[in-house]
């Protein structure tokens, strides 16, 4: 089996990140929902304060995680499109199926951005 492509690495750099993104956005959700639930909840519990302080500050690291990642996204699809259009020379190396998945994932980057923004 040859090794991957610069096209194929750098495509599924951008894949990573893109899921990465996507999971980060996940985790803010559910920490939503957790704090809420704990604002809403007349637990008689003495750690409640305690929790709901830790809870915003996870809620808080996740959120500042989103401009890095939204960073190495642009990079990542700024490279690929380098990558792509580097490969559309005379020694084209790259396999057909590479350049659509890496079209994809620039679709994909883009929607991610758009969503972020």
């Amino acid at each position: 089996m040859p090794a991957p492509s610069q096209l194929a690495i750098a495509t599924s750099s951008l894949n990573r990140l893109v899921q990465e993104e996507a999971s980060y956005h996940q985790e803010f959700e559910s920490q939503q929902a957790r704090i809420a639930k704990l604002e809403q909840g007349s637990d008689a519990d003495e750690n409640a304060e305690y929790t709901l302080r830790q809870e915003r500050k996870a809620l808080d690291e996740t959120k500042a995680m989103f401009p890095q990642l939204r960073q190495k996204i642009e990079e990542a699809k700024a490279k690929l499109e380098g990558q792509l259009e580097q490969d559309k020379g005379p020694g084209d190396q790259s396999s057909p199926e590479d350049i659509t998945k890496a079209k994809e994932a620039i679709a994909a980057a883009l929607h991610a951005i758009r969503e972020t923004s």
